[in-house]
């Protein structure tokens, strides 16, 4: 079976890891998974991934600083990556999108709706 296209879960919890990846590889997706903001950079290089899923609270960077850093490497400039976290505060959306975040998703995550939300970014947000 052809994969839909490879995802990078960057996420310290991990039963959020495990029903992330259970949900998404149901509709086909690759998932590789990190636990700390370090990881993730590095596998982020390493795998090329097509889309990054990226926790806010990280244990060592965090998702802020990890996108941040991301952006500043020319191949990930275009790559979608969205912010799922548990931060609902007022002013948290803002502050991921400013970080270089496409999109927001808080969590609990609404397992249903996240598979469209990711072939929305594949797609280049449209559709």
């Amino acid at each position: 079976m052809m994969t839909k296209g490879r995802i990078l879960y960057i996420e310290d919890n991990l039963e959020s890891r495990i029903l992330i990846r259970r949900v998404l590889e149901a509709e086909g997706y690759t998932v590789i998974e990190a636990e700390n903001g370090l990881e993730g950079l590095n596998l982020a290089v390493t795998e090329s991934p097509d889309l990054i899923l990226m926790d806010i609270n990280l244990p060592d960077i965090d998702g802020y600083e990890c996108t941040a850093r991301l952006r500043e490497i020319n191949s990930f400039r275009h790559v979608p990556i969205v912010a799922l976290t548990a931060n609902a505060l007022s002013g948290d959306r803002e502050k991921a999108l400013d970080a270089g975040c496409d999109d927001y998703i808080s969590k609990p995550v609404d397992i249903d709706r996240l598979p469209a939300q990711i072939a929305y970014h594949l797609n280049g947000g449209s559709g």
